[in-house]
């Protein structure tokens, strides 16, 4: 690895974490109560991912399938997610938000993007647009393109 990719990666290994932490924290601030972090990310999946497996969920949070099933029924009994039986499969069961589900998300999502405006529009528009530019960079490396998007779909 070059020292200018090296430096590249130390810097991200050393902000990441305070970027998320203020997130963490915002999302905590403006969700449902008693909703962990994992529980809204799988909110957020969901929304995006419409119908999604639980393999899939599970995938995308890192948890195992029985740790993730436990985590589903939770958002179930709490009338966050539904469980339907695939149409085209009725071994697979595909995993939606509820209009209660989504409202919690979409609330805790867009305070949190306020929040995260308010502390950005302190920087000037130059080093805006290079932050722009680099989460636009980490994206296409680490993501796929499905995932790169924000919680509403865009």
């Amino acid at each position: 690895m070059s020292t200018g990719a090296d430096e590249c990666a130390r810097q991200v290994l050393e902000t990441v974490p305070l970027v998320m932490r203020a997130i963490r924290a915002e999302m905590r601030s403006h969700r449902v109560p008693d909703l962990s972090v994992p529980q809204f990310r799988v909110l957020i999946f969901l929304n995006r991912h419409e119908r999604a497996s639980l393999s899939d969920v599970a995938g995308h949070v890192g948890l195992m399938l029985p740790s993730m099933s436990r985590m589903i029924d939770g958002l179930v009994a709490r009338n966050l997610v539904r469980r339907q039986t695939d149409a085209d499969d009725r071994r697979r069961v595909a995993l939606t938000l509820t209009t209660l589900g989504r409202t919690a998300m979409q609330s805790a999502y867009e305070s949190t993007q306020a929040h995260l405006t308010k502390r950005l529009a302190a920087l000037p528009a130059p080093d805006r647009t290079i932050i722009r530019k680099a989460m636009q960079a980490l994206a296409s490396i680490f993501g796929s393109g499905r995932e790169a998007t924000t919680a509403r779909g865009r």
